[in-house]
């Protein structure tokens, strides 16, 4: 009798292969996607000075824990967990009888840096996550059972992970979805806010937001058509601009469309109202000598924290606070050009 012919080997899906020895797409970019699997290549990218596909690097952590000055024991929020370099660098210091609770608003990336942290050792009696933003702050302190924590720290920036990624919508320098919600099952993303704001509050948005010179030439270039990319966004700023002002600096239009973008997010997450909320609760969320530290990055975010600190200071709700903002060192811009930007304020609650 004859035998029953062998069973055919099992096809090996080969990973796809992309033009050059260093992809530039996002998606490309499989070694820096698979940190895991790849550290010596990630490494060398950080050593660089860049910041890895699907990574943050977390900013002016030193001066964090500086002005917080975590010690063993004490409760910790983190109010914007991120990728969790501040929230980690913190649970070190306020050891195994320290708490330390994490918000953030996003869907996407909130469980993988739960994990993340979780895989470093910080279980869930040192450390929690919750999806929220931190308007919602005196709720989630019920919901963990506290009155008040000893420390908080909020970091208004976005994180590469978000910024890089195409189909986010917050990059211009590859074409994706217009899309900018930090929550992206909830809310209209950008196309849709671009197509229901009139011309003048539009420009309006992009002055407030952004302080945008060019910002009532910009509402009229984006208002006549509907827009759904990324990159058909920043193409109709590129080419208005330099219509309108032919000897414009390439830099300079570029920082247009970096404004521009900057101010439709912070629009589409009605940021400024968010970190409003969170100021008027902050004096009731933090226990007798709590400290809390802002990493902001514009100065539309800049002025309120500035302004909320000061009243506080005049009210005695505040021991003290900042005179003046705390910048990166110089060795961290030139190691993350990123945190050029940035600026922290802190404040101390009083007795």
């Amino acid at each position: 009798m004859a035998s029953a012919p062998d069973a055919p080997a099992p096809v090996r899906k080969r990973r796809a292969r992309y033009s050059g020895k260093n992809p530039r797409a996002f998606h490309e970019k499989y070694k820096e996607l698979n940190p895991e699997r790849y550290p010596s290549d990630v490494r060398d990218i950080v050593e660089s000075g860049r910041t890895p596909a699907g990574m943050h690097r977390a900013i002016m952590v030193a001066e964090v824990v500086q002005w917080l000055a975590p010690k063993p024991g004490e409760v910790v929020v983190d109010c914007t967990l991120g990728f969790g370099g501040h929230a980690r660098a913190i649970l070190e210091r306020i050891g195994s009888t320290g708490r330390l609770i994490g918000l953030d608003v996003d869907p996407l990336e909130l469980p993988r840096t739960e994990d993340r942290l979780r895989k470093a050792g910080f279980d869930a009696g040192r450390f929690t996550a919750h999806r929220s933003n931190f308007a919602a702050l005196p709720h989630v302190l019920a919901k963990e059972g506290l009155a008040a924590a000893d420390m908080l720290l909020a970091d208004l920036g976005v994180s590469s992970m978000q910024l890089d990624n195409p189909d986010r919508g917050f990059t211009y320098k590859a074409s994706g979805p217009l899309d900018m919600r930090m929550n992206p099952s909830r809310g209209e993303p950008a196309s849709q806010l671009l197509t229901r704001l009139s011309e003048e509050r539009l420009a309006h948005v992009l002055e407030e937001y952004a302080d945008e010179p060019d910002a009532g030439l910009i509402a009229r270039l984006l208002k006549p058509q509907p827009i759904a990319t990324t990159g058909e966004l920043s193409e109709i700023i590129r080419c208005g601009i330099r219509s309108a002002h032919p000897r414009a600096r390439k830099e300079d239009v570029e920082r247009s469309i970096r404004r521009t973008f900057q101010a439709l997010r912070i629009a589409v997450n009605d940021e400024l109202a968010v970190l409003e909320t969170l100021l008027r609760h902050l004096p009731q969320c933090l226990a007798p000598g709590g400290r809390v530290v802002f990493l902001v990055f514009h100065s539309g975010e800049d002025r309120r924290v500035k302004k909320a600190f000061q009243a506080g200071r005049h009210q005695g709700v505040y021991s003290a606070i900042a005179n003046e903002v705390v910048r990166p060192s110089r060795q961290e811009v030139r190691a993350n050009p990123r945190a050029a930007s940035a600026k922290l304020r802190w404040a101390v609650r009083g007795n």
